[in-house]
């Protein structure tokens, strides 16, 4: 069952919900459009507010779905339920369903963290969303979620209750977000990356 709750997840998280939204309400194909990503901010600046809220709530969902896929159909194995996060995230960025172009797993990435380390991804996600509001910039926020939350588990894992093996899990997740991110990071480093509610330089 372990097995099958990993491919399960992995489908489960190459479900693109800006794609179908794109394809259902526009006729478009958001790959095509603005930075070429496949994710909720790239949702934003191509189709608007209500489709983006909606793509990151359904992002996040598919994360913290598959993590509950693997807890439930493990009998509550916490190293199963990290598997399967980690299967949704590879899922949305590398998707069966769309010729493996996925996004940037960051909303999934969300859900998941969510799930299997709440208070560290919460302490972290505000950290995030502080950078967000004072910055404009989504990708440094998003990396500073990702890279905040793995350094938290990584110190408290302890005074958290959270296995030890969670921090490996987080640091190939970390790994992922930062080489998915990596233009973004070029741009921020040279000061050209844009800001939330700018158009986005093609990826």
């Amino acid at each position: 069952m372990s097995v099958i709750a990993i491919i399960l997840s992995y489908l489960t998280g190459a479900v693109s919900f800006s794609y179908v939204i794109g394809k259902r309400y526009k006729n478009l194909d958001i790959r095509e459009h603005g930075s070429g990503n496949a994710g909720a901010t790239n949702t934003l600046r191509v189709m608007g507010v209500a489709p983006a809220i909606t793509v990151l709530l359904l992002d996040c969902g598919k994360g913290i779905a598959s993590v509950w896929i693997g807890y439930l159909l493990s009998g509550g194995d916490p190293l199963i339920a990290a598997f399967c996060g980690l299967a949704a995230i590879l899922g949305h960025n590398w998707p069966v369903y769309y010729g493996f172009r996925g996004g940037k797993g960051v909303a999934t990435t969300i859900g998941v963290l969510a799930t299997l380390v709440f208070t560290a991804a919460l302490i972290s996600g505000i950290v995030a969303i502080l950078a967000i509001i004072f910055t404009r910039f989504v990708s440094l926020g998003s990396l500073l979620f990702v890279a905040g939350t793995t350094l938290t588990t990584s110190v408290f894992f302890q005074q958290f209750g959270y296995p030890v093996y969670f921090i490996y899990f987080l640091l190939i997740i970390t790994g992922l977000s930062f080489w998915k991110h990596r233009t973004n990071i070029q741009r921020l480093i040279k000061g050209t990356e844009s800001k939330l509610g700018e158009k986005s330089p093609a990826n």
